[in-house]
């Protein structure tokens, strides 16, 4: 069945250019369009075999499937694209946008069939297997699974409720990537005050503790671009149901002060110094490299 699908990716990405390998593995055919894109991202879709076609419109009239992996600010932009076009075919929005954006991007493209989603896990290369939870009409999702089957995408239903992919999405993520921002100034903090071995000592007793992970500020400060706005759609999911957003906010700005390092390899020390840096702008030098 999944080779009688056609799949279009509007944004490969590093997490959407894995999924469109995946598929590719099981002969299901994924266009996309480069106009616009960027050399990286033509890259990444000619190492999935991706298909190029030269419009959006080419785009939108040629596949059954529209799976939008973005940036989570830009989700209901992409939305508005595909419904410009015309789309009449199952969208799926995979990113980790509250679960009002979700039904906005559903208002936006009443010709199609959206499907919420939500992907936990590292992109599907290397072995790994993230978990994509999908959310919608019975009979798409149960198509989805179709199209996953035997990769190494593993999907999960959660009934029909458009939302609930997203939200279980926000809920982790409120807890994953905050985590790991209070990690990083908790380390800050004991660097700077000549603690930090006996700091890694303390959090060594504990099985898991994203303290001991200390390579993983740098990643995180290449990642803050994206994950400071999945943060602050946590926030207002945290608003809307009654409990408090503060923290997502709080943690949103500290990943702010890393706006600069966008996909950048830093160091420790360079990824520290800018949250020293209250203008957001240390003086410190690095390479225009992707981030893992």
């Amino acid at each position: 069945m999944a080779t009688e699908v056609t799949v279009g990716l509007m944004h490969p990405g590093s997490m959407g250019a894995a999924f469109a390998a995946q598929l590719r593995s099981r002969g299901t055919t994924v266009l996309w369009c480069p106009t616009g894109r960027s050399e990286s991202s033509r890259q990444r879709a000619s190492r999935a075999s991706m298909k190029p076609v030269a419009t959006l419109a080419d785009l939108v009239d040629s596949v059954d499937v529209l799976l939008s992996l973005c940036p989570p600010a830009a989700a209901e932009d992409v939305a508005a694209q595909a419904a410009s076009h015309g789309f009449c075919g199952t969208y799926v929005e995979a990113n980790a946008i509250t679960p009002q954006r979700v039904r906005n991007v559903a208002e936006c493209l009443p010709d199609a069939v959206v499907v919420d989603g939500a992907v936990v896990g590292s992109p599907p290369v290397g072995g790994k297997s993230p978990t994509l939870y999908l959310a919608g009409p019975r009979e798409e999702v149960g198509r989805l699974e179709d199209l996953f089957a035997g990769t190494d995408v593993q999907t999960h239903q959660l009934g029909d409720d458009i939302g609930k992919a997203s939200a279980l999405k926000l809920a982790y993520s409120s807890y994953q990537k905050a985590s790991r921002v209070l990690a990083a100034v908790a380390y800050g903090l004991a660097d700077e005050n000549g603690v930090s071995d006996e700091l890694l000592h303390i959090a060594s007793k504990r099985t898991g503790s994203y303290l001991t992970e200390t390579g993983y500020i740098s990643k995180t400060a290449s990642r803050a671009w994206r994950w400071a706005p999945e943060l602050e759609d946590a926030a207002d999911l945290l608003d809307e149901t009654g409990l408090p957003g503060q923290l997502m906010r709080a943690a949103a700005e500290v990943l702010h002060s890393w706006d600069e390092a966008r996909d950048t390899t830093l160091t420790i020390s360079e990824a520290l110094a800018l949250l020293h840096d209250d203008s957001g702008t240390a003086e410190t030098t690095f390479g225009q490299e992707p981030a893992p």
